[in-house]
C-alpha cells in the first residue's frame, strides 16, 4: 500500500486521514480514541478524532475519523480518506467513495461480502473476537491490532498502551489478547498474495 507512518515516508500534503466505520454499538467511537490517544501521545503528532452516528444510536451506520499531521490541523475534517476500516456491509458501501484512489481498505471480511475492489485487507473480525478473545465485544480491538500490522500507523506495543488506559478494570489481559491476535492474523494475511483476506485461522 501507498501510505505509511509520516515519519517513514513522505506525503506530500503531510496529512494522514484514518476513518473507522460501521454500525452503532461496535465500539468504533472508542477505538478511534485509543488510536488517537496512541498516535498522539507517542508519536507527538498533533491528532485531531471526531465522530458522527447514523439515524439511530444502535445499528445505523456511524464513523469515528482521525486525522494525524505533523503540522498544524487547520481543517479537522477528514476530507480524503488514507485509511478506511468497515466492520458492516452499510459502512462500506457509504464511506469507500471517500476513500483515496491509493487508500487501504480494511474490512470485516464476515459481514463485509460485496466489496467493489480487488484491492483490500479482510479478516472477520468479529468472529476472530467471539472464538478467540473471548467476547464480541472486543472486535473493535482486534481490528485495531489489525490495523497497525496492516498500515504501520502505530506500534503495536504503543496501541497496547493505549487500550489498556481505556479497558475497564478486569478486562486488561482479554484486550491485551485482543491486540495480539488482530496483529499476528493481519501479519500473516499481509504475506499472502491476491485480496490479502484472511478467515480467522491463518
Amino acid at each position: 500500500m501507498a501510505h505509511k507512518l509520516l515519519d517513514k515516508i513522505e506525503i506530500p500534503h503531510d496529512r494522514f486521514e484514518i476513518r473507522l466505520s460501521g454500525s452503532g454499538g461496535q465500539g468504533m467511537i472508542l477505538a478511534a480514541v485509543i488510536l488517537a490517544e496512541a498516535i498522539g501521545v507517542d508519536y507527538r503528532k498533533n491528532v485531531v478524532q471526531s465522530q458522527s452516528y447514523g439515524p439511530e444510536a444502535r445499528g445505523g451506520a456511524s464513523k469515528a475519523d482521525v486525522v494525524v499531521s505533523s503540522n498544524e490541523i487547520y481543517y479537522p475534517k477528514a476530507m480524503q480518506l488514507d485509511m478506511l476500516l468497515c466492520m458492516t456491509q452499510e459502512s462500506l458501501d457509504k464511506y469507500y467513495p471517500d476513500l483515496h484512489k491509493e487508500g487501504v481498505l480494511i474490512v470485516d471480511s464476515g459481514l463485509v461480502k460485496n466489496i467493489p475492489t480487488e484491492t483490500y485487507y479482510g479478516l472477520p473480525f468479529t468472529q476472530i473476537a467471539r472464538e478467540q478473545a473471548g467476547h464480541i465485544m472486543v472486535a473493535n480491538v482486534v481490528a485495531l491490532g489489525a490495523i497497525a500490522a496492516f498500515t504501520g500507523v502505530v506500534a503495536k506495543e504503543d496501541l497496547i498502551g493505549a487500550v489498556l488506559k481505556r479497558a475497564p478494570r478486569g478486562t486488561e489481559d482479554k484486550n491485551r489478547t485482543a491486540v495480539d491476535i488482530g496483529f499476528s492474523d493481519a501479519m500473516k494475511v499481509k504475506k499472502t498474495p491476491g485480496r490479502r483476506e484472511g478467515n480467522g485461522d491463518v
